[in-house]
């Protein structure tokens, strides 16, 4: 069926005749939208729709009757043939005659598309990044013919005819027609022209989305009949098929048609090399055509609209500003400029002056890309996008547009093909894609060059992006299917319970997955891990290989009457095992077990590594690394970060680089960021180091992949710390029975409308082809179902005992915890003959030593008591219980502030040469095939040390571990360690360490804060034999509780009072025998005290014991005993009752502290023993009174409150 003459002629007229033969004869294979339409209206009943009132577009006029004109035959040469045309072709032919009745000019401008290509270049490397489709030339166009008709609303107007006289179609809505180029059936391209309807209402991506919706239906064959409805202008491309300039013709019913020419050099240089055009200026350009309706558009107007369109695809009034605002991006759009750099602008001088100044700016463009690029990076997930920085801005250095084509010098940027000379654009192309992409990395604050210059040279040639195969690929999606699984198991099973789960941040397994297999590789054997709570669950069941039918029996919760008392939360456990990488290579793994309190764990687990290698002699780090998992909000706001990477060069501490992995949540339980912290990244602590920092988008796995082996060879090559701030968020609130969106609403909404991270991978992998989702979905259900028969078991399954495990296996089997009473006693006496010879030893030094004039003495000294000629002061015998552990091949570390000459200048266990200073430490000499001696003097730090040597301590159990706090005092600056690990590690985790504290402890009139070790504290902690609380009053006592510590096998922390001023008091000293013969007393009798005479029995400690004596030997007073109190937990009654037995019953007996009542030993054993002793001897407490402060802060008031507790004590008031 033909179209009848009455209807007008539109451009689509083919379209709808071939579609209406399709109808007649096939009618269910047309679309639905085109059966109503010719079941409703067919083609020959067609009637343009209104306009106000009746309105009758122009015809063409019937020819007026003439005379016949005479047309020759038609006569065909033997080599031409007659075709009819038909269909869309013969419609085309009766459209453009028709249009001929459209009296039509035509305006043209030739302009620059310099300005165009480089916005779009710009547009579509952020597009590309995200996953987006790109950005054409015909989009921008399009939108700017938009754009300028709002401007210039004549354009969109329309010719009609109302009762026979002419009428303007003033039209507010504008619906541009697009040309699509499409295949007909029997092979001839026809032109489509669809249109987008009130398109000036759009933004630009509204507008994109129309136009790349409309053109895919169109070449698919499903556009509508009211897609061509409508139509009021339209843009057509001939440039397409290399045509310069065209002016098409304009159909009935429309104001203009637009036509753009292709995009070429001018015709005059198109013959000239690159290197030329560049330099004089020029760019390619593109003719644009303005056919338009004469009778209602004229000349000035539509060049009026030619130089607007020009305009805005020039950068005028915002155009590409609010392009770039609706993308997100974080750069200036570029704008028309003119060059004053090229060729053209001279020569001499001023030229030569030029050219320096902008190949100076370049190398500044290089370097502050390099320092400030991650600024603008890709990092963040939920779509925040970075800010536009403009030291990152060509134009903030001088440089232009027509820069970009020109060579400069590379300086040192390590392009692909080590080129000296490059495009302006290739190098800012090099260094967006290595430093703006989902991976930003700062490090220009590493002060080191080679350092620097590895890592561009590592990351600049491959712009960041290095190729993976598909295997790593496969477990890239395995580790995210296993993540994902396991979580969303949990959430399912175990509904409402905290799990603290790692949805948001799957690609920390990645991280662990990739560490595990790189580390395998450079030739580590052992992976110690620290990690806060989230996620911990996923890490045991996923990566450490502890079986979910044990976690989930604690999510059931079926052995209550097993773990009354004791235990931990199931995400605080810890757990040990191998590892099998993919290539079979077998890795130790240790998760360490953590507290709530976050990134607490952190020098623990440094501690443990830098034991392990010591045991090893691995000193650079190579069989044995730290992994730390942390969160952003602990990263920035906990200090003990800092003390731990304050570490990680120092000698005493140092293990070959810790691999630092933030998962970036971007939230702290309520609290965001900018709520949280002052600076721009969590990680913003970690530039104290000489360590890259590398931010990368968690849910890009492959980059997170990548930054990972990046990360580990900068740690195998330079042995230092590497930091991966790793951009996620988290799904629900901080547990599962929380809900953000109290606080957070918007950020929920937003996170709740995202995919999964596995599902997004698995995206990515389907459009590489390089697995299929049948594949995908089967991986999961298996692992769905072992979890399940994981589940099934707990009920069956018998629940496992609460014994320790074995951390280091064969190491620490031959230690034991528990009661102290089951540990046999040990003898720790050493043979006189060798003590001396260990104290002489330490007098030896090299020929070419230079010794300090003042410690001669000192060392002479030690020489007599060697001799037996002078008695053992304190630190002589400190020195020969570590030099007789060292000698029987026992390790001694002995680290804290100003340990090496000790505080109190009493140690010297390190000497300085007196001419050139370097070091000699005796007692590392004092046996030819002696353990190592350590002494490290630590940084101005409590926690982040003490937490260091515990680590330490639990993986070296056959050592002597001792950590010394310069006063006592400052102790309660690691107070969480001593609560959460020291005290109640073995109650919760079945975890035993026999680390050693030395805490300077005594009034002497220095203040408040340089006179008490709290006691107290330790004592409110101790139950269950869980810790030993020690203040030995001699030389031989302190000997003797050091080698206890190492010779038996009872492994409980040690807490040692050390004293002060005992230090150098003449009393306080030993003989040789004294430490060759016997062991630690717990209490020590009065041997002076007649117990016939005795009336009044004193139990006290340390340096009150000599205060005491000598009051009491200064009156001639036999009537008091002083008995010491040495070991004040645990603390066996039977030997408090024999050295009490000799005393007849009712006895008064004091308890005598120096510390105000509230404090010291006083609330323990008025806890203990109450009002009497032992069931028999009255009990009083004496002390200072109860106080809010340990001590005075005056010297003189120090000396009249001792004074009057002596007198106290003795029975008599004291003098003033």
């Amino acid at each position: 069926m033909a179209i009848e003459p009455k209807q007008r002629p539109t451009v689509n007229s083919w379209l709808e005749e071939e579609l209406y033969q399709e109808f007649v004869n096939r009618p269910g294979q047309v679309d639905e939208s085109w059966q109503q339409r010719f079941t409703a209206e067919p083609p020959v009943e067609v009637t343009p729709p209104p306009v106000s009132q009746t309105v009758v577009l122009p015809e063409p006029e019937p020819a007026k009757a003439a005379a016949p004109v005479m047309v020759p035959a038609l006569t065909l040469s033997p080599s031409e043939q007659l075709v009819p045309l038909k269909g869309a072709p013969a419609r085309i032919a009766e459209n453009m005659t028709a249009s001929l009745a459209v009296p039509t000019a035509t305006s043209q401008r030739v302009i620059p598309v310099k300005v165009i290509d480089e916005n779009r270049r710009l547009l579509n490397h952020w597009r590309s990044l995200h996953g987006q489709p790109k950005i054409s030339y015909t989009h921008l166009i399009a939108w700017a013919v938009v754009r300028a008709i709002r401007h210039m609303p004549v354009i969109n107007d329309a010719y009609a005819e109302v009762d026979g006289q002419p009428h303007r179609i003033v039209r507010r809505q504008i619906n541009i027609g697009i040309a699509v180029d499409v295949a007909g059936k029997d092979g001839h391209r026809s032109l489509l022209v669809p249109s987008i309807k009130n398109a000036g209402e759009m933004s630009f991506y509204e507008f994109m989305r129309a136009f790349d919706d409309i053109v895919e239906r169109a070449r698919r064959g499903k556009l509508t009949p009211d897609d061509f409805l409508g139509t009021t202008v339209s843009l057509t491309n001939p440039g397409t098929v290399g045509t310069v300039g065209s002016v098409p013709r304009l159909m009935p019913g429309q104001g203009a048609i637009i036509a753009t020419g292709a995009i070429d050099w001018p015709a005059g240089f198109q013959g000239v090399s690159e290197e030329l055009r560049a330099a004089l200026g020029l760019c390619k350009v593109m003719t644009i055509t303005c056919t338009y309706d004469h009778r209602i558009i004229q000349g000035a107007e539509s060049g009026a609209f030619l130089g607007k369109l020009q305009d805005l695809l020039e950068g005028e009034d915002r155009f590409y500003d609010e392009i770039f605002e609706q993308t997100g991006m974080p750069y200036q759009p570029f704008r028309w400029e003119v060059d004053r750099g090229g060729a053209a602008a001279g020569i001499g001088e001023p030229q030569r002056m030029g050219e320096i100044a902008k190949q100076a700016a370049v190398l500044q463009l290089i370097n502050a890309y390099r320092v400030r690029g991650h600024l603008i990076a890709d990092l963040n997930p939920l779509g925040v996008k970075p800010s536009y920085h403009p030291e990152l801005d060509p134009a903030n250095y001088g440089l232009t547009i027509w820069d970009f084509d020109r060579q400069f010098m590379t300086g040192s940027l390590a392009i692909p093909g080590d080129l000296k000379l490059a495009r302006l654009r290739d190098i800012i192309e090099q260094l967006r894609q290595t430093y703006c992409g989902r991976l930003g990395c700062e490090y220009m604050h590493i002060q080191h060059p080679e350092e620097k210059r590895w890592l561009q040279e590592r990351m600049e040639p491959q712009a960041n992006n290095w190729p993976l195969d598909d295997t790593t690929r496969r477990r890239i999606l395995l580790r995210l299917l296993q993540a994902e699984g396991f979580e969303n198991f949990l959430h399912t099973r175990f509904v409402g319970q905290k799990r603290f789960s790692l949805e948001g941040g799957e690609s920390a397994m990645v991280v662990l997955d990739e560490c595990l297999e790189r580390a395998a590789e450079a030739g580590v054997q052992e992976i110690v891990i620290g990690m806060a709570h989230r996620g911990r669950l996923n890490v045991l069941a996923n990566i450490m290989g502890r079986s979910p039918r044990q976690i989930f029996r604690q999510f059931e919760d079926v052995d209550a009457e097993l773990w009354v008392g004791r235990g931990d939360v199931k995400y605080h456990q810890g757990h040990h095992g191998d590892w099998v990488t993919s290539t079979g290579r077998k890795l130790h793994l240790a998760l360490c077990f953590n507290p709530s309190h976050l990134e607490f764990v952190n020098p623990v687990v440094l501690g443990r590594t830098r034991a392990k290698q010591d045991r090893l002699g691995d000193r650079a780090g190579e069989r044995s690394m730290a992994f730390l998992l942390h969160g952003d909000a602990a990263f920035a706001g906990q200090g003990i970060v800092q003390e731990t990477l304050n570490l990680s060069e120092l000698r005493g501490y140092r293990t070959g680089g810790t691999l630092h992995v933030i998962v970036n949540n971007q939230l702290g339980f309520t609290t965001l960021p900018d709520e949280g912290r002052s600076t721009s990244y969590a990680t913003d602590v970690a530039k104290m180091l000489q360590s890259p920092i590398f931010h990368v988008n968690g849910e890009d796995p492959e980059a997170v992949a990548q930054v990972v082996r990046l990360a580990l060879d900068f740690r195998r090559t330079f042995h230092r710390d590497v930091v991966i701030d790793m951009y996620g968020y988290r799904r629900y609130g901080h547990n599962e029975s929380d809900e953000p969106s109290f606080t957070q609403p918007v950020l929920y909404r937003r996170i709740e409308a995202r995919k999964s991270v596995r599902d997004g991978y698995l995206e990515h992998l389907l459009k590489l082809g390089g697995v299929t989702k049948a594949e995908a979905d089967e991986l999961a259900a298996q692992r769905r179902t072992y979890l399940e028969e994981e589940l099934a078991g707990v009920a069956a399954a018998a629940p496992a005992p609460p014994t320790r495990e074995s951390v280091l296996g064969r190491i620490w089997a031959a230690y034991v915890g528990g009661r102290e009473a089951q540990c046999p006693e040990t003898d720790t006496a050493v043979p006189r003959d060798r003590l001396a010879a260990l104290l002489e030893a330490q007098t030896r030094l090299p020929e070419s030593f230079h010794l300090h004039p003042k410690l001669r003495r000192l060392l002479e000294q030690r020489r007599q008591m060697a001799r037996g000629e002078r008695p053992l002061d304190w630190a002589a015998g400190e020195a020969l219980a570590f030099a007789s552990l060292a000698a029987d091949g026992a390790r001694v570390r002995l680290s804290g502030q100003d340990s090496g000459r000790g505080t109190f200048s009493h140690r010297h266990a390190i000497l300085h040469d007196y001419e050139d200073g370097h070091p000699y430490i005796p007692l590392q000499h004092v046996a030819p095939d002696q353990a190592p001696f350590e002494v490290y003097n630590s940084p101005l730090s409590e926690a982040g040390v003490l937490g260091f040597e515990y680590g330490y301590s639990i993986a070296y159990p056959d050592a002597l571990v001792l950590w010394e706090a310069q006063f006592g005092d400052f102790v309660n600056g690691a107070q969480v360690f001593i609560d959460q690990f020291l005290a109640s590690a073995e109650d919760k985790w079945h975890s035993l360490s026999g680390l050693v504290l030395l805490l300077p402890h005594g009034l002497e009139g220095q203040g408040p804060e340089h006179s008490s070790a709290r006691i107290e504290r330790f004592l409110d902690l101790a139950a269950e034999d869980n810790i030993q609380v020690v203040q030995p009053s001699t030389p031989a006592q302190y000997f003797h509780v050091l080698r206890r510590q190492v010779v038996r096998p009872w492994r409980k922390p040690l807490i040692v009072m050390t004293p002060k001023s005992l230090l150098r008091h003449p009393q306080c000293v030993s003989s040789l025998d004294d430490l060759a013969t016997g062991r630690f007393q717990r209490v020590l009798a009065d041997p002076a005290a007649d117990p016939r005479k005795v009336r009044r029995v004193l139990l006290c400690s340390g340096k009150l014991y000599y205060d005491l004596l000598a009051e009491r030997t200064a009156r001639g007073c036999e009537d008091v005993a002083l008995v010491r109190i040495e070991q004040f937990y645990p603390l066996p009654e039977e030997l408090l009752a024999a050295a009490l037995a000799a005393y007849a019953d009712g006895t008064p007996t004091a308890w005598v502290q120096e510390e105000p009542l509230n404090m010291g030993a006083a609330p323990h054993f008025r806890v203990r023993f109450g009002s009497t002793l032992l069931g028999r001897l009255p009990l009083e407490f004496l002390g200072r009174p109860a106080s809010s402060s340990p001590a005075t802060g005056s010297a003189a008031s120090h000396q009249l409150e001792q004074r009057r507790l002596v007198a106290a004590a003795l029975g008599a008031a004291a003098s003033a």
